[in-house]
């Protein structure tokens, strides 16, 4: 009986560790194709791999996470997209993402499809998707206060805004050092975040 019971155990631990490796390798097929993407409908296939992992495994947040990262990476340059559109799927892709392990890294996504919400009108939608861009920051900080892609999200905000309205390069300044310090000690696990070092220090360096 212990004999039969051990080997059931063998391979319940190889499949689970076929499974694993499979789920590892299409991650990190998908994650290299971020480099290679151009266009809108390249970053939306992408969404959509990710998206199709993500169900098929049902235990892991990152698929999800990643999805929505492809999602919101034209969110920026295409003018001619559905923002409002656009911004609800990422939203859904964070649901699932955050009932699996609703981490600060969900944050950084939802403050950017509420402020590409808001960047489509700033002055009629501030109220809206202004406020819930920064409480989406706030949210992600109490989750993880060492969350570089937090500080970097808020410098950039702060640096984009005039500084009549408390915004400004001198304001921003601090939030892209302590992003930077942050990117520097971070120490993320296999497959997760680790995007925005470069992009920080440039924005640090038109602050000089």
């Amino acid at each position: 009986m212990k004999s039969i019971l051990f080997s059931f155990l063998m391979l319940a631990a190889m499949a689970g560790s076929a499974q694993s490796d499979k789920y590892n390798a299409a991650m990190k097929k998908n994650l290299d194709l971020f480099d290679s993407a151009k266009t809108t409908a390249d970053f939306q296939a992408l969404a959509n791999t990710f998206e199709r992992i993500g169900d098929a495994e049902k235990t892991q947040w990152l698929p999800y996470y990643y999805a929505g990262l492809a999602l919101s990476t034209p969110g920026w340059s295409d003018a001619k997209l559905d923002k409002d559109a656009n911004a609800t799927r990422i939203n859904t892709l964070c649901d699932k993402a955050a009932a699996l392990d609703n981490n600060s890294e969900i944050y950084v996504l939802r403050y950017m499809s509420a402020t590409q919400q808001m960047m489509v009108d700033p002055q009629t939608r501030w109220q809206t998707y202004g406020v819930q861009a920064t409480k989406d920051l706030d949210e992600g900080l109490k989750l993880n206060p060492d969350n570089p892609r937090l500080y970097y999200m808020r410098g950039e905000s702060i640096f984009n805004t005039p500084e009549a309205f408390g915004g400004g390069k001198a304001k921003a300044k601090p939030f892209f050092e302590k992003a930077v310090a942050l990117y520097k000690t971070d120490k993320p696990k296999p497959l997760w975040p680790n995007w925005g070092l470069e992009r920080t220090e440039i924005d640090l360096a038109k602050c000089q």
